[in-house]
């Protein structure tokens, strides 16, 4: 399994020090994030250079957000959206994404998308991540996965079970952690983002606001 670089690596990874040491899983979580975002860069440039396609993703765009149905989510990630929601989104945005959680049904937008921007961009899904598009911009309402698949970015999927590998630690995996990758049974643990309840995730955020607030 081709590694990913060191530098590179270090270059990419988000860190949040005194919460690493709070939750382990945390540091498993934004290592893993970080051989996606590094893989997914590489592979952007390889695109470029061998069909001279810019990225037609741009700050502002959201059509993905909006257009797909499923989006997968794995456990660890959630727990990693659970953290970021509660104890770093801050006001106005925290009213506005508690009603948004609150009032989501299954056919609306992402509930993370407010105001045309993703506000747990910094640990969004790894399927957010991996979905690149190359050439024209999506049109409103468009899923170039179907529509035109040769512009949508395939991951590398070796770079994917690396980052699978790191967190295994999370679901208490000890042995044979490259076989349990391999035969794909992480993606038994996988989630539908948008099929999801929140109501526990607005109980956690306001039981934070309500100890901060005695502090």
């Amino acid at each position: 399994m081709q590694k990913i670089g060191k530098s590179e690596f270090n270059r990419r990874r988000v860190n949040f020090e005194s919460d690493e040491s709070r939750f382990p899983w945390l540091s498993m979580l934004l290592d893993s994030y970080a051989i996606i975002d590094t893989a997914i860069e590489s592979a952007i440039e390889l695109q470029y250079r061998s069909k001279q396609k810019g990225l037609a993703c741009q700050n502002g765009c959201c059509h993905c957000c909006k257009t797909h149905k499923d989006i997968p989510v794995y456990p660890h990630e959630l727990v990693g959206i659970y953290f970021y929601v509660t104890e770093k989104i801050k006001m106005p945005v925290r009213e506005t994404l508690k009603w948004q959680l609150q009032f989501f049904k299954q056919t609306d937008f992402c509930p993370f998308l407010i105001s045309s921007s993703c506000v747990i961009h910094i640990l969004r899904p790894t399927a957010c991540r991996q979905f690149n598009v190359f050439g024209t911009p999506c049109a409103e309402g468009e899923d170039p996965f179907f529509t035109r698949r040769d512009d949508v970015l395939t991951p590398n999927v070796n770079h994917t079970n690396q980052a699978f590998l790191t967190v295994l630690d999370f679901y208490e995996i000890k042995d044979d952690k490259k076989n349990f990758i391999q035969n794909n049974k992480i993606h038994t643990h996988v989630k539908n983002l948008r099929e999801l309840k929140w109501l526990q995730l607005i109980k956690a955020m306001n039981d934070y606001d309500l100890k901060a607030a005695s502090l």
